[in-house]
């Protein structure tokens, strides 16, 4: 009987977790036709909705981006209310005239061919369900829908400030994603997207002047030519046929100035370049020498790319990722054009697979994509100018304390108080975030469990305690209450060496802990005579420490609640050179000046604050 027990629980645990761990899936088929002269075009959307959750769904919902680009939308207010408006945005939604707004208008809309309820609320669409989705069961909606591209402002739009003419992301009526915190449906007020994994099917048929780029796999080149083949397209119009498999989103841009270059950059993936003949060409050729270059270090650094192709566009207003491809503005200086390619790429990584929810946990995708660009950076422009690649976001993040603008990481994206506050949150501290994982758990431990972590996750929606799990398992430590500081609170790291003095042929070191934030200390000894010895101070939170080396001693355990350390050296006092905690600098620490023994100002960059290689999305 008690194996039958035994059995039966192992059963039912089995089905908890394959429960716990679904995954909403789309598939989308759309035909699209131009009308390249008002700037509009008519859509047909099939999509079949696969419910693998355990719920049955009443009603479902819907993006509709483009009515964000409206006078009185919530962007638009929201760009003129806050205290530092985009300066894409400010108050140019409000001025927009009625051949220059976004919209959607929903032509037809039939759920099982039958005609559904639907209630539109800005950005969002409500639809109650004449026929419920059933768990693990599907249903298939068919739309047709006519829309106008609104005037390049965010992301989006037609005829941006380098001459683009259509740059179309977030132009269909995409279905929110549903997961087991049910539907995010959020108002599309300036941030990013969460959306569930499928399969898009695109037609697009458009004048034949035009060369269409798009995240996706062409699969008529011969009927297109444009560089896809070699032949010459001799019909007034195109029809693209497109096929992506295995993403959450489909964007394209239209030119008719476009170069097309196509480098293939190891066996089974090709980059595909579009930037208009007018653009400073000679840098996009370099690009694609440089990004080439990147891509092994990438690959074996961050996990494998696995779709066949990538789309580097002209387009947009910045930088922004979509799977298999980005819009770029492209008249830039070379590591500027570099950065931000290299940036959105990385993206494929953190949010095109992995794909966290970009309304709160956006330090996921930004902050450790902006960790894998300073690496990937150093790495192609071998760059070995200091001991810390990322020191400018370290900058960046003091700047934002020392300015009383930093707010939690628990903050919703849509909801920080300044545009600032959100940029180095979630970009700078984000990054943070990982450098300091790493320095507490090891280099070669950490580069195992990054690689780990997006294996075991990609195309599954990761949080914060999915990720840190993986890297407790790899350590062997308790990281939690890492959560719990860095990204729960805005408690800060502040050490300070507060005494060094003889005690008979030794020297007593006194240490401080004036943050409110404890940490593992890395403390470094340099003696007279060029020698130096290391000492590892492991925080009692993390029950273990990091492999240490032969050269290393290891103190004890420094309890969050004490204020003080005391340890010795065995060292004469006169013999000491200097003392220094954290020497690399791998600690945000508040005030590294007073790391050091003897004290002396830190050796700190002064980095200019707002930079053209900064400006992605």
């Amino acid at each position: 009987m008690r194996i039958f027990f035994l059995v039966v629980f192992a059963l039912f645990l089995s089905t908890v977790s394959r429960s716990q761990n679904w995954q909403q899936r789309v598939n989308y088929a759309m035909d699209v036709k131009m009308i390249e002269a008002s700037n509009r075009f008519e859509g047909d959307l099939r999509l079949t909705y696969h419910n693998q959750s355990p719920d049955t769904l009443r009603e479902v919902y819907f993006h509709l981006y483009y009515n964000a680009f409206q006078p009185g939308s919530m962007m638009d207010v929201r760009s003129r209310s806050i205290s530092d408006p985009d300066p894409r945005v400010k108050d140019r939604i409000y001025h927009l005239k009625e051949d220059e707004i976004g919209y959607h208008k929903i032509k037809s809309f039939y759920q099982e061919n039958r005609e559904v309820v639907y209630d539109v609320k800005g950005t969002v669409m409500k639809v109650v369900l004449p026929v419920a989705i059933l768990p693990r069961d599907s249903s298939v909606f068919q739309m047709t829908f006519e829309s106008q591209i609104p005037i390049q402002i965010r992301r989006t739009g037609r005829d941006n400030k380098e001459g683009v003419q259509f740059s179309m992301a977030q132009w269909y009526p995409k279905i929110a994603e549903y997961d087991r915190s049910g539907w995010h449906a959020h108002q599309y007020v300036g941030r990013e997207f969460y959306s569930p994994w499928g399969d898009y099917d695109v037609k697009i048929n458009i004048d034949s002047r035009y060369t269409v780029a798009a995240g996706g796999i062409l699969q008529n080149p011969e009927q297109v030519g444009k560089g896809y083949a070699n032949v010459e397209v001799t019909n007034p119009r195109t029809l693209y046929h497109f096929k992506a498999e295995n993403v959450h989103d489909f964007t394209w841009a239209a030119d008719t100035s476009y170069v097309h270059d196509v480098v293939s950059m190891r066996k089974g993936l090709d980059f595909h370049y579009f930037y208009k003949k007018d653009t400073l060409q000679e840098n996009w050729k370099k690009l694609q020498v440089l990004m080439k270059s990147g891509l092994p270090f990438i690959e074996q650094t961050f996990g494998e790319y696995p779709y066949p192709v990538y789309h580097v566009i002209q387009g947009g207003d910045g930088g922004m990722e979509y799977p298999m491809a980005t819009l770029i503005t492209g008249h830039r200086k070379l590591e500027s054009l570099l950065s931000v390619a290299v940036h959105e790429f990385l993206h494929s990584w953190y949010q095109m697979m992995l794909a966290t929810h970009e309304g709160y946990l956006y330090w996921m995708d930004e902050g450790f994509t902006t960790y894998a660009t300073n690496l990937t950076k150093a790495h192609i422009l071998r760059d070995t100018s200091s001991r810390n690649v990322h020191r400018r976001d370290y900058y960046y993040y003091r700047q934002l304390v020392e300015r009383n603008k930093e707010e939690p990481l628990t903050t919703h994206a849509d909801y920080f108080a300044s545009n600032y506050a959100y940029r180095f949150s979630a970009y700078s501290k984000g990054c943070i975030m990982l450098n300091q994982l790493k320095y507490m758990v090891g280099e070669e431990v950490f580069d195992r469990a990054l690689i780990d972590y997006y294996r075991q996750w990609r195309f599954k929606h990761p949080d914060e305690v999915g990720f840190i799990r993986v890297f407790e398992k790899a350590s062997g430590l308790e990281l939690d209450w890492y959560l719990d500081f860095w990204i729960h609170t805005t408690k800060h790291i502040d050490y300070e060496l507060r005494s060094v003095y003889p005690e008979g042929k030794q020297t007593q070191v006194q240490l401080a802990k004036k943050g409110q934030m404890p940490m593992p200390l890395d403390i470094r000894v340099t003696l007279k005579d060029g020698k130096t010895a290391w000492y590892h101070i492991p925080t009692q939170f993390t029950l273990g420490h990091k492999p240490l080396g032969p050269h290393w001693t290891l103190l004890t355990d420094w309890p969050w609640v004490n204020d003080y350390y005391r340890f010795i050296l065995p060292f004469k006092f006169k013999n000491i050179e200097k003392i220094e905690i954290d020497p690399n600098g791998d600690l945000a620490d508040l005030t590294p000046s007073d790391n050091m023994y003897p004290l002396k100002s830190a050796d700190l960059e002064i980095i200019g604050q707002e930079e053209e290689i900064d400006d992605f999305h």
